[in-house]
């Protein structure tokens, strides 16, 4: 993905870059495929903010993806390259044989008119999906399921990858973006490649407005708010925050705790700790 830097003619364009979206082949999104997204803004049922810092930002319609990819052994063509609002990552429209028409994730190196398929007997290229099973040690794979049949839940952001490190049993040992090391079963299905759009984390937002636009409010460090509204807060002028640790507002440690429950179900495949 090539970027596009501004010229500061304007406080807002200094040092704001955007993509020059390239790859993208179509602006209107395929209806069949969509659905409106009712913005919760961050609430719950009773109206009670849960999440901070969400609200507004532009409307959205929300494309139907198939993490799935369970059309096997049926050929499908390439036939755009969209934008989607709702993640980072491109997603492409694919025409399959038998007229079906669903939205994937697009990888890295992916083109229009190019031909992908699922299924056991796959051939080991960017955008087919097989078992890990079937894949050799090495391979760069994306949109990884965790459990058999439930669809791809791991890696899926722009620009991320994982690999096959080894095979034992009936599990496969795999190394995330994050670092992590785990064990997964080997009837799992994964999609071979790269995820595309690796320069969305390199972007300059340039402007409060274009976090408006994304739907995401403005946040207030604690140390400038009053003691009653968090544990940082009072004091005259810049003080620092007076405790050993920092604390989110509601008094639990912040900045560095880990937070995974103890004794989860999962812990017996997880071989190391992610990095950060």
């Amino acid at each position: 993905m090539a970027i596009r830097s501004y010229r500061a003619y304007t406080p807002g364009t200094r040092n704001r870059s955007v993509p020059r979206f390239d790859e993208i082949a179509k602006s209107e999104p395929e209806k069949k495929l969509t659905y409106g997204k009712c913005p919760k803004q961050g609430r719950n049922n009773r109206g009670i903010i849960t999440s901070r810092h969400r609200g507004g930002g532009h409307k959205k319609l929300y494309r139907i993806i198939d993490f799935h990819r369970d059309k096997s052994n049926i050929p499908g063509r390439i036939k755009t390259i969209e934008y989607d609002p709702n993640r980072n990552a491109y997603i492409r429209m694919i025409n399959y044989e038998d007229g079906d028409k669903k939205y994937i994730l697009c990888p890295r190196g992916s083109e229009i008119g190019n031909t992908i398929i699922s299924g056991p007997t796959s051939p080991i290229s960017i955008g087919n999906t097989l078992p890990l099973t079937n894949m050799p040690l090495g391979t760069a794979i994306h949109n990884i399921e965790l459990t058999p049949g439930k669809g791809g839940q791991l890696v899926r952001a722009a620009g991320t990858v994982a690999k096959i490190v080894a095979k034992e049993g009936q599990s496969v040992t795999l190394r995330l973006p994050s670092g992590e090391i785990r064990l997964v079963p080997q009837k799992c299905l994964a999609t071979i490649g790269q995820m595309g759009n690796v320069d969305a984390n390199n972007l300059r937002i340039g402007k409060a407005g274009s976090k408006r636009w994304l739907g995401k409010r403005p946040k207030v460090r604690g140390v400038v708010m009053n003691p009653i509204d968090h544990p940082h807060g009072g004091g005259e002028g810049r003080v620092p925050i007076g405790r050993k640790k920092p604390l989110t507002p509601w008094g639990h440690p912040a900045l560095g705790k880990r937070s995974r429950k103890n004794n989860k179900y999962s812990d017996s495949l997880i071989l190391r700790r992610r990095m950060n």
